[in-house]
């Protein structure tokens, strides 16, 4: 019996033993053979093979031609020729065979301002009797028919009210409120029209001072490296701006529409009433070339300017007695400012696009470029146009050809109204807030592609570098047998303590193009991207053809980019950028740069301010930047010790939204009351001029001037908002609790 039993044991446990081998072995073939596609797509990385296809098919003549098409008219935002370009985005991104997934309008009706075309805007010198003696120019010299177009917009200044004003002229230099007190000094400013000496520094610092109106207008010092004619010296002969040129502006100093703060501006949204409307001029201003202002500023009276102040004209910039000289033709007379701006509500259109991600639909790259210029636009904005219509064709086919698909979605976005203050891109934040504050990853910004052809020019979030350097490292630099990364090094660099000597990129510490409210709303990880000149040749602050009528296709293709392969260079290293983020297992976001611009910020702080705080400690700003060094290496180290392509989806992604939430975390809504729009605390805008914590900067700034014990404690503030949104930056790398 018992043998029976054994026997019976021994046999039962042999075929379950066999039972189970041949379970194991049937359910490992099985489970191979039947495993779903998304296994694989989960744990597939970014395909390096795919980015050299990307880079080889990206073609300079495309782009070429796409700035040909963009520009045969102007296109202001929201006049007919918007719309045409709107219409071609349209087509473009809808196109079957190399077109996007999607693609849409977004309609917003925003407040614009614009000159009266039956009305023209005039200055005039004027005498007691009101005899006209002299009309500055209310149009540009054209010198090719495109430049003859009737929609050519007359220069002006949008926002600047209308009015008739009339005053003895005094000379004002960049217009800052530095220049009003100095000029102040001198001469009595009330009643008085200030010729100022560069445009783009806003005109709201005259009026405390009892001016009645301003005229802007760019020295050629700042300009053209002190060239003048253009008989043989600027356009049409060079790059330079010619006698007759005006930059045009919009003279606001808040993003997005005026009447809708922080909501989108749609037909049926709430709109404040126009007379509380902030940062706009409170008194006329109107733009002149440099031919027109020379003729005022060689006739004025009183003491000469400061040598800071002169600029490239032979003669001596004074003051202003008030007023022209005794031996003026121009003696006794007044400047007269005939402005007839009005403003008005305007539908404008943000066109979308988006490329569907196959594993994470839900996070986004955002690509994107304003598409509305003051007049043909060529370099701004069309330039930047031109490539992001290349870089979506490439990628756009290799999609429909079934090559590729990413594994986050890509958004594009062609701005509306940028020019009249970022105002689409804004809306488009303000609309979908929640949403874009969840689900993106990075925002990249090509807004001008090409200044010039000499190197690349980068500003971002320090975490961007990492990426941007490995694309850089892949493209070759136009008219050289280096890299991109190699050309830029040569031109700009600096040492750093972990990688040694890199190429310098900056930060994108103001709003001056569309990333502002990514950065500074929406706490986005952001980076500007263009191709710029030598500036060891030239002391141009811009290219000089920037916002006039002669920025124009002729004006590339003869002086900024021959052959279009800076174009290329951009679109290929944006492009690259652009796939890493989207396709990357983990997000190639690196935190550890983001600690040593933190600690360089720290250390600058540190020598200027701790010796002159009594009672106030810097220890928990200290602690908090070495709490984030320890939390990025942390990070660091587990992004490399992980495994991700064969461990849990869902440790690749906490990671990648660790990365993706790090900028959020520097966010404070109510830090900055006077700055519109501005919550990051590490990259806001600054007043104080030191390469450091901004709200600190400033606080501190105010503190040692006023010594008020009110504005110390501002200082003592701004301390412990830095120190513990740090400390929450530091926290969001860690691990979960």
């Amino acid at each position: 019996m018992i043998k029976t039993v054994c026997l019976g044991l021994l046999c039962g446990a042999a075929v379950f033993t066999v039972g189970i081998l041949i379970g194991h072995f049937g359910i490992t073939k099985s489970s191979s053979n039947s495993a779903p596609s998304w296994v694989k797509d989960v744990a597939q990385d970014v395909n390096e093979g795919l980015i050299e296809e990307f880079l080889s098919e990206v073609d300079n003549v495309q782009i070429q031609e796409n700035l040909r098409e963009l520009t045969k008219v102007p296109h202001m935002a929201t006049t007919a020729g918007d719309e045409q370009t709107v219409k071609l985005l349209l087509e473009r991104w809808g196109d079957p065979e190399s077109g996007l997934d999607q693609t849409w309008k977004e309609e917003y009706k925003v407040y614009l301002s614009f000159p009266d075309p039956k009305k023209p805007n005039k200055v005039t010198v004027v005498d007691s009797s009101n005899a006209v003696l002299y009309t500055a120019r209310e149009k540009e010299k054209p010198y090719t028919d495109d430049q003859k177009d009737p929609a050519v917009v007359q220069p002006y200044a949008a926002y600047s009210p209308a009015g008739q004003v009339k005053g003895k002229l005094v000379y004002a230099n960049q217009g800052k409120a530095s220049d009003y007190q100095r000029l102040n000094q001198t001469v009595d400013l009330k009643g008085n029209g200030p010729l100022r000496h560069v445009i783009l520094i806003q005109a709201i610092n005259a009026a405390p001072f009892g001016v009645l109106g301003v005229l802007v207008y760019t020295d050629p010092l700042d300009i053209n490296d002190g060239l003048m004619s253009d008989i043989n010296e600027t356009y049409p002969n060079s790059w330079y701006l010619p006698p007759s040129g005006v930059e045009r502006g919009s003279f606001n100093t808040q993003f997005g529409d005026m009447l809708t703060p922080y909501l989108a501006a749609k037909e049926d949204t709430y709109r404040i009433p126009e007379e509380d409307i902030t940062g706009i001029p409170p008194i006329p201003i109107q733009p002149i070339g440099f031919e027109d202002a020379y003729k005022l500023i060689c006739e004025l009276e009183g003491d000469p300017a400061p040598p800071e102040w002169q600029g490239a004209r032979n003669c001596s910039y004074n003051f202003g007695g008030p007023g022209f000289k005794n031996t003026s033709a121009f003696n006794s007379s007044d400047v007269k400012l005939d402005i007839f701006n009005f403003q008005e509500l305007k539908n404008s259109s943000n066109v979308m696009g988006v490329i569907r991600g196959s594993v994470e639909p839900d996070r986004y790259v955002i690509y994107g470029n304003h598409r509305d210029s003051w007049v043909h636009g060529a370099i701004d904005p069309s330039s930047g146009t031109s490539v992001m219509l290349e870089v979506t064709r490439v990628l756009g086919r290799m999609v429909k050809q079934g090559r590729w698909r990413p594994r986050r979605s890509i958004i594009f976005g062609s701005w509306g109204a940028e020019e009249f203050g970022l105002i689409g891109s804004a809306e488009y934040t303000e609309q979908y807030f929640t949403k874009l504050s969840e689900r993106t990853i990075a925002y990249i910004n090509v807004d001008i592609a090409v200044f010039a052809n000499a190197t690349l020019r980068a500003s971002g979030m320090p975490s961007m570098q990492n990426v941007l350097f490995t694309a850089a490292k892949q493209v070759t630099a136009p008219g050289t047998e280096t890299s991109v990364y190699e050309n830029w090094l040569r031109y700009s660099n600096k040492t750093s303590p972990t990688h040694g000597e890199i190429p310098r990129m900056g930060y994108l510490t103001g709003a001056g193009s569309d990333y502002a409210a990514f950065v500074h709303y929406l706490g986005i990880t952001s980076l500007d991207l263009s191709y710029t000149y030598d500036r060891t040749k030239t002391n141009a602050r811009i290219y000089p053809a920037y916002h006039t009528a002669y920025d124009t296709f002729d004006y590339v293709d003869r002086f900024i980019d021959p052959g279009f392969v800076s174009h290329q260079a951009v679109a290929r290293t944006a492009g690259n950028m652009m796939i890493r983020l989207a396709d990357s297992l983990v997000l190639p976001l690196n935190c550890s740069d983001y600690a040593e611009s933190l600690e360089d910020y720290l250390n600058r702080a540190v020598s200027l301010y701790e010796p002159k705080l009594k009672d106030i400690s810097m220890e928990p700003l200290k602690q908090a930047v070495s709490s984030f060094r320890r939390a990025a290496s942390h990070m660091d180290r587990m992004i490399h010790d992980s495994d991700l392509a064969n461990e849990t989806p869902m440790k690749a992604r906490k990671i990648n939204d660790q990365l993706m939430l790090l900028d959020r975390a520097f966010l404070d809504p109510l830090v900055f009351p006077d700055k519109y729009g501005f919550r990051h605390v590490i990259w806001a805008s600054s007043s104080a001029g030191q390469s450091t914590f901004p709200g600190l900067a400033d606080a501190f700034a105010t503190a040692n001037s006023t010594n008020d014990s009110k504005d110390w404690q501002k200082v003592h503030y701004h301390l412990s908002v830095l120190s513990q949104a740090i400390e929450g930056a530091a926290h969001i790398l860690t691990d979960v609790i």
